[in-house]
């Protein structure tokens, strides 16, 4: 009878141990097999997409310009490197500056069924179609560096940027502050971004409207340099065999202006000196050649959007609202600021 007894208590003591087993394993383990139970979560430190399966990779469709400067290949850069440092999967194109390429590519982004799509425009114009089609997929799309001028705004949730026409103001004020006391005649010839870009419209209008109010600052010529060094350089050898006294170079980019000063120096004319160069990016090579003497000012135009970007994504996912509009923060550099920032520059 003894010997019954002892046994039932040990047949009970196993049956306990095996279900206390059970237990311990379903809370601890990673519950793959219950869809159901949500990832735990600190919500005050927290920076994972809320909306995100605690089993699925976020899927960023992302479609760049192409790599026509410096700040473009600092730009992808940037945005591959954080989308990376946050665990996304980077679907990424190169457009070459097309913007069919575009539209193909996020026409892609949209069969494949990504989270978000982001894309920096090449040209402002003709994208309500495309947009429209991934707003149909509820795919949200954000943009980056360049806007579109569609009306209807509910076709995608954010623009993360510079705002182009206050770089064409800072590029103006300070040309209408160095010529402030002289009543001669400045002849200024412009380099303009590709054609139908936002910044190259918005860049000339910032600047038109601030040199506007100094009748002795005259755009003598305006041409597009599409942004790269070469061409740049092309159209500068053509300026300077069409005028023979230019004053002054506004140049929409760093590269440009770069390809530029090979031109005026070729023509044994010294950049900075003979002829006053304003350029738009701050990207490294930029620098030194303002260091050199060789640019007067530049206005930055900060590439470095990645982490803005993937916080925009996160948000997104998350349901939250976001600004329609987030600004990056950019400065303004003479020519003795940049020898001072140049061994601090990233890009």
């Amino acid at each position: 009878m003894k010997s019954t007894k002892t046994l039932g208590v040990i047949l009970a003591s196993a049956m306990m141990l095996f279900t206390a087993a059970c237990a311990s394993g379903g809370q601890g383990g990673t519950n793959a097999g219950n869809k159901a139970a949500a990832p735990q979560t600190n919500a005050g430190t927290s920076t994972a997409p809320a909306a995100a399966p605690a089993n699925k990779k976020i899927t960023l469709g992302f479609a760049q310009v192409g790599a026509e400067s410096g700040w473009r290949t600092a730009n992808t850069k940037s945005i591959q490197d954080s989308a990376k440092a946050a665990g996304f999967e980077l679907k990424f194109s190169d457009a070459q500056q097309k913007q069919e390429n575009q539209i193909k590519a996020i026409r892609t982004y949209i069969q494949q069924k990504v989270d978000v799509i982001a894309f920096s425009p090449v040209v402002e114009s003709g994208w309500d179609t495309v947009l429209k089609e991934a707003k149909d997929a509820n795919i949200p799309v954000i943009l980056t560096d360049r806007a579109v001028d569609s009306k209807d705004t509910s076709l995608y949730r954010t623009f993360i940027g510079s705002d182009f026409v206050e770089e064409g103001r800072k590029a103006g004020k300070w040309l209408v502050d160095k010529y402030k006391d002289s009543k001669d005649t400045v002849n200024i010839v412009e380099l303009q971004g590709t054609t139908g870009s936002a910044p190259a419209n918005d860049r000339k209008a910032g600047f038109e409207e601030v040199i506007k109010s100094s009748p002795n600052l005259k755009v003598i010529a305006s041409q597009t340099g599409d942004f790269t060094r070469a061409k740049g350089k092309e159209v500068m050898q053509a300026f300077l065999k069409a005028h023979k006294n230019i004053n002054v170079l506004y140049a929409h980019n760093d590269d440009m202006a770069l390809g530029a000063i090979q031109a005026i120096e070729e023509a044994g004319l010294k950049p900075g000196k003979d002829i006053t160069i304003i350029s738009v990016d701050g990207v490294k090579d930029g620098f030194v050649a303002a260091s050199e003497g060789k640019i007067n000012f530049i206005v930055e135009c900060n590439p470095l959007l990645g982490e803005q970007l993937m916080q925009a994504v996160n948000d997104v996912l998350a349901g939250k609202e976001i600004p329609k509009r987030i600004v990056t923060k950019e400065g303004v550099f003479t020519s003795e600021d940049a020898k001072r920032e140049l061994p601090n520059r990233q890009y």
